[in-house]
């Protein structure tokens, strides 16, 4: 009798997780600075010169701020007279502020049929460029079904169709490529066409038509459902039958 079954499927394929990185060691700071003599710079940033470091902390307990070794490498160690406190809770706002305006890029996906209408190419391609908008690269797939495979220019038609739509605001990262019944192509955001657009667009005013996509709940509503290429549901609904998370055609 067999104790244990073999793992199989996606259990074999799962990538191990990355261990966080370690924390930067923090500097040394007053009594925990050992050598005899240190290169001091003042609260101002001012040279003072090399001291003894017990003459250090004297001056640094004197003017109620803390002897910092901000250069331990260096002969001999350059320290620093600094509130320590108010630096790392300084340094702790920047980081902060800095993660905020970082941008989180993804990779999202809009699907459709050989045989879409015009009025949902149209749609799609909203969905496409609102995503490009926010930032992220879209990837465009055109899926094949059945005898539909024979016929692989009507996709490439199609994407070339959504890419000419899309070249005020993106360029093409990766071109179309075939692969089983999925044709793709991968757009990128242009950052500078995108900065050209909302200059224009602040000195012209918006027009009715770029004012009604931006009202669109419909297109709002499937771009934040859009899937992100490499999650698990993404992957689960390249499995189906065609039909994709947008409501297609």
């Amino acid at each position: 009798m067999k104790l244990f079954q073999p793992l199989t499927g996606r259990s074999l394929r799962r990538r191990p997780k990355v261990p966080p990185r370690p924390a930067p060691p923090e500097p040394r700071i007053n009594e925990r600075i050992r050598v005899p003599e240190v290169r001091l710079i003042d609260e101002e940033g001012r040279q003072i010169g090399i001291v003894k470091t017990s003459e250090a902390l004297a001056m640094a307990r004197q003017r109620d701020v803390d002897l910092v070794e901000v250069a331990a490498q260096a002969n001999p160690p350059v320290a620093r007279l600094m509130d320590f406190g108010r630096f790392k809770y300084e340094q702790s706002k920047k980081e902060r502020e800095a993660r905020k305006h970082q941008q989180n890029v993804q990779l999202r996906e809009v699907r459709m049929k050989p045989k879409i209408d015009d009025h949902d190419i149209d749609f799609k391609t909203r969905i496409a460029a609102k995503l490009l908008k926010g930032g992220d690269k879209v990837k465009i797939t055109v899926m094949f079904r059945g005898r539909e495979i024979t016929h692989p220019q009507i996709g490439k038609n199609l994407i070339d169709r959504v890419v000419k739509s899309l070249e005020h605001i993106a360029t093409v990262e990766k071109d179309a490529v075939l692969e089983g019944r999925h044709m793709t192509v991968i757009l990128a955001p242009d950052k500078k066409k995108l900065a050209a657009l909302a200059r224009a667009a602040t000195q012209q005013g918006a027009g009715p038509a770029q004012a009604a996509e931006e009202e669109d709940e419909a297109v709002a509503a499937a771009a934040a459902a859009a899937p992100v290429v490499g999650d698990d549901a993404a992957d689960a609904d390249d499995t189906s039958d065609g039909d994709d998370a947008e409501g297609d055609d």
